[in-house]
């Protein structure tokens, strides 16, 4: 019994040292990540927020800031051009998601057949959104010029304008070109998203509903609709937080003007930060926006659980 006893004492002590090492080892491993995520995202963030209660501007960046609680948030909300950014970026925001989603279902629909080079015009169709944002935004600034883009040799061609115009620099369409470029970019991954989901969506569901002489529209609103909610939900939110956040193309292809007509929140934030020097108004109006984007993504989470209730 003796003996018994002195075998397993230091067998069991050293099960448990290994036990230790190991969930040791796989914090080391996480280690790593998590001082990223600390560096590059939390400590921006808060820092962010911090200084949007102070009054930090390029004449005191060195100096000691004065604490103003919401009085920048206050002056934001006071300020005309915050109007109008926002009202720039909910237009952007809505008229980008709801034509990418339908042109993107269309296609997706449209792809899940088979036929003859398929593949191939999938392929051609993802080009769009493989291609760098700066590429994009100057092709687009192209085609919508006045004097020899293609959009007004087509529509002129059709007898549709009598004489060039001017897309990028009238205050009526400046915005509308920049959706018109968003969604061209957006498309392909709606498409991607949806056709996976169509993919995985069983078979037998839909040779049932032929069985029983349901139509293709039935179908479509009775079984593909309802099966497809989740990677819509997923789908519309990402395109959500994406598009509401987008600088560069708008930048490339307008640089918000002209007279602030498609000036969106992270324009009207990288002028106030960078070409005004106001860094506190600029982190006050990035600090809004990353308030937006979390109520958008509770409420993402708060359908996504109520869809896994059912």
């Amino acid at each position: 019994m003796d003996i018994q006893t002195s075998v397993n004492v230091p067998s069991a002590a050293k099960t448990n040292r290994r036990l230790r090492w190991s969930r040791v080892s796989n914090y080391t491993f996480v280690l790593p990540g998590v001082l990223f995520m600390i560096c590059f995202l939390v400590f921006p963030i808060l820092y962010n927020l911090w200084i949007s209660f102070q009054n930090v501007t390029l004449m005191n960046l060195k100096g000691d800031h004065d604490f103003v609680g919401f009085s920048n948030y206050a002056a934001m909300f006071k300020d005309e051009l915050f109007r109008i950014s926002f009202r720039n970026s909910a237009v952007f925001t809505v008229g980008s998601i709801g034509l990418q989603f339908v042109i993107g279902f269309a296609l997706a629909l449209f792809f899940n057949r088979k036929f003859p080079g398929r593949d191939i015009m999938r392929s051609l169709m993802l080009l769009a959104w493989m291609l760098p944002i700066v590429i994009t935004g100057t092709l687009f600034k192209w085609m919508f010029s006045g004097d020899h883009g293609i959009f007004n040799h087509i529509l002129q061609t059709a007898g549709l304008l009598d004489k060039p115009k001017f897309w990028l620099t009238d205050e009526s369409t400046s915005l509308l070109g920049t959706v018109f470029a968003n969604i061209w970019v957006g498309i392909p991954f709606n498409m991607v998203i949806l056709l996976s989901g169509l993919q995985s969506l069983p078979g037998h569901l839909y040779e049932a509903a032929k069985i029983d002489g349901a139509s293709r529209l039935n179908q479509f609103a009775y079984i593909t609709l309802p099966l497809l909610r989740p990677t819509i939900l997923v789908l519309l939110m990402l395109g959500i937080i994406y598009t509401f956040k987008v600088f560069d193309l708008i930048y490339i292809m307008t640089g918000g003007g002209p007279v602030n007509a498609s000036t969106v929140f992270p324009l009207y934030a990288y002028r106030l930060a960078f070409t005004n020097f106001e860094f506190s108004l600029g982190a006050t109006v990035a600090s809004f926006m990353f308030l937006i984007l979390m109520v958008l993504a509770a409420g993402y989470l708060w359908l996504m659980r109520k869809e896994e209730q059912h």
